[in-house]
């Protein structure tokens, strides 16, 4: 399970959030059999989407991401709610590069530097909203902290880690995100662009102690909430039911004449879920009758 803390700074003016995601990512690794480079890319997504499910005020609450760039890893999806569950995958879980020139991993060559993000929110109203922006790094905290500018008009710093033991293992993953709140003054947005000047080793400080390595070193005096997200796939055989009944018995029984069952892979849990004609045709029975449509 992860941390979140979430706070008020620099006279109420701006409002921060650290996050420490090791196990989130962990728990994406052991699932998808990530190589330390698209665990590096998933989790920063993965730390980011935690951050914004924070936000989220309704319990039926929830939001998707997508990043869509023309690196190596592919496609990267990540979801969350309310609840702080998150899930994530990315089309290429074993997509390796060379080594940057300073040694770290090259998430910019994962993601890609051409592409989209998109985010889509439902929050109970009638239509959900979408936002995009154009990818301008590819190195995830960049390109989240442009979205917000261009989409949703916040300023905001963000700076996200994820350090990769030699055992492929995450030992230190997380973020910080400080975001002005209307009025914010200039001294406040200065002294937020000299802490993140400050966080380019951020998985490193939070693998030496957590959030409160953080806190202590660069807001020791702060009161603020703990939250606790966590990865967690919702996945079940009712949810994927749903969507077979969702393509309609014309088509289920096309692929079983073909293939002679329906097998679907969760994208988010890697777990299995096989459909036999018996099975599919149950879902298609309304009130002791079958359903045709």
């Amino acid at each position: 399970m992860g941390k979140l803390f979430k706070a008020l700074v620099f006279n109420d003016e701006m409002s921060l959030s650290v996050l420490d995601t090791t196990d989130i990512v962990n728990k994406a690794i052991k699932y998808h059999g990530l190589s330390p480079l698209s665990a590096a890319a998933l989790g920063r997504t993965l730390t980011a989407c935690a951050f914004m499910a924070s936000g989220l005020k309704n319990e039926k609450d929830n939001l998707s991401v997508t990043i869509a760039g023309n690196g190596v890893g592919g496609k990267i999806t990540v979801c969350g709610n309310k609840d702080l569950k998150i899930r994530g995958s990315i089309e290429n879980p074993r997509a390796d590069l060379p080594l940057r020139s300073d040694g770290k991993l090259d998430v910019g060559g994962c993601v890609g530097k051409t592409g989209r993000l998109t985010v889509v929110k439902s929050m109970g109203l009638k239509e959900p909203y979408s936002g995009s922006s154009e990818l301008v790094s590819g190195e995830i905290a960049e390109d989240f902290a442009y979205y917000y500018a261009s989409s949703e008009q916040i300023p905001t710093a963000m700076a996200l880690g994820v350090k990769i033991g030699k055992n492929g293992k995450c030992v230190g993953a997380g973020g910080v995100v400080l975001q002005a709140l209307p009025l914010a003054s200039e001294d406040s947005i200065a002294k937020a662009e000299g802490i993140m000047k400050e966080l380019a080793n951020v998985s490193t400080i939070i693998e030496k102690g957590g959030i409160e390595s953080v806190r202590q070193r660069f807001f020791p005096s702060v009161e603020g909430e703990t939250l606790f997200p966590e990865y967690k796939c919702l996945c079940s055989r009712a949810r994927i039911g749903a969507v077979l009944r969702s393509l309609g018995k014309a088509e289920t029984d096309r692929i079983l004449d073909e293939d002679g069952k329906i097998e679907v892979d969760c994208q988010f849990c890697d777990k299995k879920y096989l459909f036999l004609r018996e099975d599919c045709d149950k879902l298609f029975l309304k009130n002791g009758k079958r359903k045709t449509t």
